[in-house]
C-alpha cells in the first residue's frame, strides 16, 4: 500500500553528491524603463501593432479577450497560517483568521472576523455579525452590485473599523464594429465587446455601515495583500481601441491593415487605465493614472497588455492609487509583506495569418519592494521553465525566492512532464537562478507546494502519489531528502506543530482512478516523512482542494472544518473532524438548509471563542465548537 523510497540528488538534476548543475540559460529578464511618455507611448504602440489580426487582438471573430481572474517561517513549529500572531486587544475573544499564505500579508476573502464582529459579503450585500448576541447586525447593499450582477462574488478585506470590498462586473458592449463571417466574405458589423468594472468600496463599520470611498476601473481585478492598514492591489488591463475591421468584401488582409492603422493612432489614455476615486458622497472625484515615469517593461518582450499595482491606506481612505504598471501579463499573486511577486506566461508569437507557434513553457516573474506604506518599486525581474500551480508554488526566504514548477504538460504517450525547485536571487533588476533540484515527478505534475523555512515539500500525481521532501538549507545546492509513496494526493498541505502537515486531496486505486476525498496527516519531523493517519470519504470532494481559504484549522482543539460536496454537486456540507498527534477523526458535520441546491451549501468556516461558524449563500450557522450542538441560525435571504 505505501512504499518509502529515498533517491539521491542526482536522480533530480544535480550531479552525484547533491551539486548544482545550472540549467542551460533562458531568456534573460530584466527591467527596462521608457524615456518619457513619448516613448512609453511608442513602445505600446509597436508591441500591439505586432499582435493586431483582422480580428483586433483577440484571434477570433466577435470576442475581445477578457482579463479576468483565471501565495518567513522555521517550520512547521511556526505560526500557523489562519490564526493570529499577536494576542487579540483585551476582552476580544479568541478567534480563527482568513487562511493566508503568509502571516505578514493578509488576504481577501468572502468572510472576515477581528473577533469583535463578523462581515461577510454574498448575494449583493454586505453583512455584519454580531458573534456574540449570534444576530446579523447590519446589512447594506454594496454599490454597482444590483439586477443581474446580485450574485456575483464580492471580496473583502478588514483593518479596525474599515472594510475594503472588490467587486468586478463584466458588461457585453456593442462598442466596436468588426468584420464577421459573412455570405460574401466579411461584413462589417458591430460585434459585442467584454468590458470588466472593478470596483473598489471602502466601508466604515464603526456604527451602521456607510460608504465613506469608491475606485472604479476598466482594469480587471487580480489579487491583493494587506499589511495593517496599507494594501496592495493588482490589475491587469489590454488596450481600449476601437477595431474599424473591414469593409464589405475587402476581406481579413484589409481589416488587419485597418486594425494596426488604429493602433498606430490610439492615445497613451488607450492602454494606461483609469482610476476613479470618490468620496462616496458624490463629493470629492478624481481620475488617477500610472505616471510614465511609472511605468516599466521585461527587457525580453514587449507587452501589449499592463500590470498595474495599486496602494491604499484604509485608515486614510481612497485617493491617489499610487498606480505602477508593467507591460506584461500576470495571473499569480504571491505576497509576504515586504515583497510582492506577481507572475505570469509570456506570450505566444502571434501572427494572425499563421499557425501560432509553441515555445518552450516557462514563467516570467516580477519582483516589487512593498516593504513601506508608499508606492511600491518594482525592483527585479526574472524567468524559470515550466508552469507554476499556485500562490503556495512561490516563496521568499532571506530574499531568495524558491518556485516549484513542472516543465510541460503531461503526453498520454510520451510522459514527458517532470517537475523541478528553482531557488532565484537578486542581482541588480535580475532574478537569477543559483540553484535547481530537477527531475522531480517524471511524466506527473505538481498537485500541491508546501515551503516551510528550509524545507520543501512538493506533491506529484499521475498514478500514485509522491510526496518529496527537499532540503533547501544552502540554497546553491538544493537536495532531495526523502520521497512518499502512497495511492491517491493531497491537493493542499497545512502546516501544524510538532513536525506534522496535513494535506487534503484524493484517494486513488492503483491506476491512478480517483474514489474520493482524503485527508492524510504525515510525520516530516524527519527527512523521510511518514503518514501516520488518513480520513476517507468515499466520492466526495471538497473546495478546499483548489481553494485554500476554504480549509480551518483551529490548533487550540485540533479542529479542522472541510466543505464536502456529493458527486453531484447537490449536497455540500462542511465536515469537522479532530486531528490529534497521530489521529483524524470525525466528530460530526454542519449542515444549512437548502443545501441540496446545486451550487448551495457550506463555503467558509471560522472560529470565535467557543462558537464555530460556517458560511453559504444563504446564511451562517453558529455550532458549539465542542459538541457541534446547533446554537443559531441566522438566515441572508
Amino acid at each position: 500500500m505505501t512504499a518509502l523510497a529515498l533517491a539521491g540528488a542526482a536522480r533530480c538534476g544535480g550531479s552525484p553528491g547533491g551539486a548544482h548543475r545550472p540549467a542551460p540559460p533562458g531568456p534573460e529578464v530584466r527591467l527596462v524603463a521608457y524615456d518619457g511618455c513619448d516613448a512609453l507611448l511608442d513602445g505600446l504602440r509597436r508591441a500591439t501593432a505586432d499582435k493586431v489580426g483582422p480580428y483586433g487582438l483577440s484571434g477570433v471573430p466577435g470576442m475581445v479577450p477578457l482579463e479576468g481572474d483565471t501565495a518567513l517561517r522555521k517550520g512547521p513549529e511556526a505560526a500557523q497560517p489562519g490564526v493570529p500572531n499577536a494576542a487579540p486587544p483585551p476582552g476580544t475573544p479568541q478567534h480563527s483568521t482568513t487562511n493566508s499564505h503568509e502571516p505578514g500579508a493578509d488576504e481577501p476573502d468572502l468572510v472576515k472576523t477581528d473577533g469583535r464582529r463578523i462581515v461577510t459579503v454574498t448575494g449583493g450585500e454586505l453583512r455584519v455579525i454580531d458573534p456574540a448576541t449570534r444576530r446579523v447586525a447590519h446589512t447594506m447593499d454594496l454599490p454597482g452590485l444590483g439586477g443581474a450582477f446580485r450574485g456575483a462574488d464580492a471580496q473583502l478585506l478588514l483593518s479596525g473599523d474599515r472594510a475594503l470590498v472588490t467587486t468586478q462586473q463584466t458588461a457585453m458592449l456593442p462598442l466596436e464594429r468588426r468584420p464577421v463571417p459573412g455570405p460574401g466574405g466579411f461584413d462589417d458589423l458591430p460585434t459585442p465587446t467584454a468590458v470588466p468594472t472593478t470596483r473598489l468600496t471602502l466601508v466604515d463599520l464603526s456604527a451602521a455601515p456607510k460608504v465613506v470611498g469608491t475606485m472604479t476601473t476598466e482594469a480587471a481585478y487580480v489579487d491583493a495583500r494587506q499589511t495593517g492598514s496599507t494594501v496592495r492591489v493588482v490589475m491587469r488591463s489590454t488596450p481600449r481601441i476601437q477595431f474599424p475591421g473591414g469593409n464589405g468584401g475587402k476581406g481579413e488582409k484589409h481589416a488587419a491593415e485597418a486594425n494596426r492603422a488604429a493602433v498606430l493612432k490610439a492615445p497613451l489614455d488607450a492602454w494606461l487605465p483609469s482610476f476613479r476615486t470618490d468620496d462616496g458622497a458624490g463629493g470629492r472625484a478624481a481620475t488617477y493614472r500610472s505616471p510614465c515615469d511609472q511605468v516599466s517593461r521585461p527587457s525580453s518582450y514587449a507587452g501589449s497588455s499592463l500590470l498595474s499595482v495599486l496602494t491604499f491606506d484604509l485608515a486614510k481612505g481612497l485617493g491617489d492609487p499610487k498606480a505602477i504598471a508593467v507591460a506584461a501579463d500576470g495571473t499569480t499573486v504571491y505576497g509576504n509583506g515586504k515583497s510582492l511577486y506577481v507572475t505570469g506566461t509570456p506570450p505566444t508569437p502571434y501572427t494572425w495569418n499563421a499557425p501560432p507557434r509553441a515555445p518552450e513553457p516557462r514563467t516570467d516573474v516580477y519582483k516589487f519592494d512593498v516593504a513601506g506604506t508608499e508606492r511600491p518599486r518594482y525592483v527585479a525581474s526574472g524567468s524559470v521553465k515550466g508552469f507554476l500551480l499556485n500562490q503556495y508554488s512561490l516563496s521568499e526566504l532571506d530574499g531568495n525566492l524558491r518556485l516549484a514548477t513542472t516543465t510541460s504538460q503531461i503526453d498520454s504517450r510520451e510522459r514527458k512532464s517532470e517537475s523541478a525547485v528553482y531557488v532565484l536571487a537578486q542581482h541588480g533588476g535580475r532574478l537569477d537562478e543559483i540553484g535547481r533540484l530537477g527531475g522531480l515527478g517524471k511524466g506527473e505534475r505538481i498537485y500541491s507546494v508546501r515551503f516551510l523555512g528550509t524545507t520543501a515539500y512538493v506533491v506529484t500525481f499521475r498514478q500514485v502519489d509522491p510526496l518529496y521532501t527537499l532540503d533547501l538549507k544552502d540554497p546553491r545546492r538544493p537536495r532531495l531528502g526523502g520521497e512518499l509513496k502512497i495511492t491517491g494526493y493531497s491537493a493542499y498541505l497545512h502546516p501544524l506543530a510538532d513536525g506534522r502537515l496535513l494535506g487534503v486531496g484524493r484517494d486513488a486505486d492503483a491506476s491512478g482512478r480517483t474514489l474520493g476525498l482524503q485527508v492524510s496527516l504525515f510525520d516530516v519531523s524527519a527527512a523521510q516523512p511518514r503518514r501516520v493517519a488518513s480520513y476517507r470519504l468515499p466520492d466526495a470532494s471538497s473546495q478546499a482542494e483548489f481553494e485554500p481559504h476554504a480549509f480551518l484549522y483551529w490548533p487550540q482543539s485540533g479542529l479542522t472544518v472541510i466543505p464536502v460536496t456529493d458527486p453531484g454537486g447537490g449536497t455540500s456540507e462542511a465536515l469537522v473532524l479532530k486531528v490529534g498527534g497521530t489521529s483524524i477523526t470525525k466528530a460530526g458535520t454542519v449542515r444549512h438548509p437548502d443545501t441540496e441546491r446545486f451550487g448551495n451549501g457550506v463555503r467558509r468556516s471560522l472560529v470565535v471563542g467557543n462558537t464555530l461558524w460556517t458560511f453559504s449563500d444563504d446564511g451562517a450557522r453558529a455550532t458549539d465548537a465542542a459538541t457541534l450542538k446547533d446554537a443559531a441560525w441566522l438566515p441572508f435571504k
